[in-house]
């Protein structure tokens, strides 16, 4: 984990999750790529060649100001950190750095999301989350020493599930954490108890770097409860889980579970695309 990303609009849950990637990275000797995303009016993104440049001047030396601040907190000494201004829109800007970047880990806050405004609009994290090449993990409050003792890694243990098991199980050595791995049994999607636990056991059987771990199976009446409900149990400081990045109508009648758990959890979560 050399390189991190972290867009900020200069937020408190911006700041939460700044506090977290500066952890990570001096763990790590990691670059911080901090990048605001510059809310220019319509004008200037609307390819009128007669731009009012003092204007965007201003906005572009305001957002600079903030980053000066933002860098001389004292969490941020010793971190190397590189900084941009984009005017794209948010999320195309953050996908872009993602690749331009070759970014390793993204940290983003979030306030979450609910009712409408989650089912209509959603937000950049939750795009994000769907859809990024990197893992995303998201932050909502204010954690002081982002140590991670206990980190949930919830799946069905499918196949497919192991093309991103192997990023899970590096996020857990990197802190010696143990990893509970989460079968969630619903009334819908019933597995007998052999059964998970066979399947649990033969998906697990080829990763040799696989630290200490339990197996859990939990039953709940949706899985994005069970995994809230189970992680709440154990007092677990992380949650992760892989998503498929379903765009489009297959998203919005099938929903995902991972951009459920950012929208809801008050936990840490991190996502990893298959």
């Amino acid at each position: 984990m050399k390189k991190i990303l972290l867009p900020t609009d200069f937020s408190d849950q911006a700041e939460y999750a700044l506090k977290v990637a500066a952890f990570l990275a001096k763990q790590n000797d990691a670059t911080i790529y901090l990048m605001h995303m510059l809310e220019l009016p319509s004008h200037f993104l609307s390819g009128d060649t007669n731009l009012d440049i003092p204007e965007q001047l201003l906005f572009m030396k305001i957002a600079h100001e903030r980053f000066e601040k933002t860098i001389a907190q004292d969490f941020m000494k010793g971190v190397n950190v590189e900084i941009t201004v984009e005017t794209h829109k948010a999320f195309d800007g953050i996908t872009q750095a993602i690749r331009q970047h070759e970014i390793d880990l993204v940290v983003m806050g979030s306030s979450g999301a609910s009712g409408l405004k989650e089912m209509f609009i959603g937000s950049n994290t939750e795009k994000v989350v769907r859809t990024a090449d990197a893992p995303v993990l998201v932050i909502k409050n204010q954690i002081d020493n982002f140590n991670v003792s206990n980190f949930v890694f919830a799946s069905d243990f499918s196949e497919d599930q192991k093309l991103v098991f192997e990023q899970a199980i590096d996020f857990a050595n990197n802190f010696n954490a143990k990893l509970h791995l989460l079968f969630v049994n619903t009334p819908n999607r019933f597995v007998t108890t052999d059964a998970a636990q066979k399947k649990m056991n033969a998906f697990i059987e080829e990763f040799n770097e696989l630290g200490d771990h339990e197996l859990h199976i939990y039953n709940d009446s949706k899985i994005e409860r069970g995994i809230l409900n189970f992680s709440r149990s154990i007092d677990a400081d992380l949650i992760g889980m892989s998503t498929h990045g379903r765009q489009g109508l297959a998203h919005f009648f099938n929903g995902s579970i991972s951009e459920d758990l950012v929208n809801h959890s008050l936990r840490p979560v991190i996502t990893f695309k298959i």
